[in-house]
């Protein structure tokens, strides 16, 4: 999925693209969807755009796109949401391109609880994973959008373009439903002490807060882990890349064409 600009959306109306975002006034509405108005409704489309474009793997495009985005991040209002991402750009421009795309592959693609894959989340490797992949690209082909780049319908970028494109209601609600593994993944993040962290928790803070269900389902993930039952596909040779106390990442999702093939340097 290339971060810029911002892809084709059939029937949907894109919000505007990451220059655009500099000169837009943005709020971090942190209301109920149905309760938006049609400015916040904008504004949040914006947000969700700039989520999505910074959980992007950070190729060469959105590596140059570094200032443009940090000057997008500094343009926001004063927020919770905004606090974060100042924090995560200014770690981000300072990077050296290949520490940040080592940094990125070790947390995305080597460790299972931080995977950006929603659905291993709620489904595992099971064959309700294949169906739940099924019904979401569906989605979004009802909705006039066709995703590109390679990435599978539950890549979290991909659910935050498409809530970004569709709306409050029908647009975000993979990610409602996907709320416990979007608690999981910041958890990890923090763990880890990843920078990142910044970036999925200014996400939660557009999410409805985690109750305390949430929270024994999500202890009991971390725990014990998705289901597990095999789909038979073969495993992509990542495991012995893998932390002992992580999951290896899920075997449905490899990452994209344009990833490093090696992993980052170090033992794991």
């Amino acid at each position: 999925m290339s971060p810029l600009p911002s892809p084709s959306a059939g029937r949907l109306g894109g919000p505007p693209s990451v220059p655009a975002l500099v000169r837009t006034r943005l709020r971090a509405a942190v209301r109920r969807p149905s309760s938006l108005t049609p400015e916040e409704v904008q504004d949040r489309a914006l947000l969700l755009r700039l989520l999505s474009l910074l959980l992007q793997y950070p190729d060469a495009e959105l590596t140059a796109a570094r200032p443009t985005v940090a000057a997008a991040v500094q343009a926001l209002p004063p927020s919770p949401a905004a606090a974060e991402l100042a924090a995560f750009s200014e770690w981000c421009t300072a990077q050296e391109p290949d520490a940040l795309e080592r940094h990125y592959v070790e947390m995305f693609d080597l460790r299972r609880k931080s995977s950006l894959y929603l659905t291993y989340y709620l489904h595992g490797d099971t064959r309700r994973r294949g169906m739940a992949l099924l019904t979401l690209a569906r989605r979004y082909r009802a909705a006039g959008w066709e995703i590109g780049g390679g990435e599978l319908p539950d890549h979290l970028p991909v659910v935050l373009e498409f809530a970004a494109l569709a709306g409050p209601r029908a647009g975000e609600a993979p990610l409602r439903q996907h709320r416990r593994g979007l608690e999981l993944i910041h958890r990890a993040l923090n763990d880890a002490d990843s920078p990142y962290r910044h970036v999925s928790a200014a996400l939660l803070t557009l999410m409805p807060p985690a109750t305390d269900a949430d929270l024994r389902a999500v202890a009991e993930l971390a725990a014990q882990g998705p289901p597990a039952e095999e789909v038979g596909l073969a495993p992509y040779g990542w495991g012995e890349f893998a932390p002992p106390d992580t999951f290896m990442p899920p075997e449905q999702a490899p990452p994209g064409p344009t990833r490093p093939a090696s992993p980052p340097e170090g033992s794991r």
